[in-house]
């Protein structure tokens, strides 16, 4: 019995050691991200043209399934303080679809789509030009909508 405890204590404690580990791991990743955000912001209190567009990000994707080649793709292009647009081209087999969204302080002005979402937020961070929509990219606390 005494040994059934010690062993279960072990294995509780190699599992809480591990999931520490992880949430370090995961906290000094976001710390980083932040401090990516915040040098960049950095930048415009210390005299850029905060109006000048100055951060894009392209990802390109099959928003279609008749289409293959991630012909379809979201742009966002941003200034210093988060204001721009996100321009997206959906591209089928007999006609081409594009929309402009506007973007103040970060976030789409009207609901963005999630490949609008991780262009903006690449631009955000600096990542542009190009992005996939599987790179990991913090979302900056607000939901991505499918």
């Amino acid at each position: 019995m005494l040994i059934t405890v010690a062993v279960v204590g072990a294995l509780a404690g190699v599992a809480g050691l591990s999931v520490a580990l992880v949430a370090h791991n995961r906290v000094s990743q976001v710390v980083e991200e932040c401090a990516d955000v915040l040098r960049r912001q950095m930048q415009v209190a210390t005299g850029v043209d905060k109006q000048a567009l100055r951060d894009m990000a392209i990802v390109h994707y099959d928003a279609l399934k008749e289409m293959s080649g991630q012909l379809s793709f979201s742009l966002a292009v941003i200034n210093a303080v988060g204001d721009g647009v996100v321009i997206s081209s959906i591209n089928g087999r007999t006609e081409t679809r594009t929309y402009a969204k506007v973007v103040k302080n970060g976030r789409g002005l009207s609901m963005l789509s999630p490949e609008e979402e991780q262009a903006l937020r690449a631009a955000r961070l600096g990542k542009g030009p190009v992005v996939g929509m599987d790179d990991p990219l913090p979302d900056f606390g607000h939901a991505v909508h499918s």
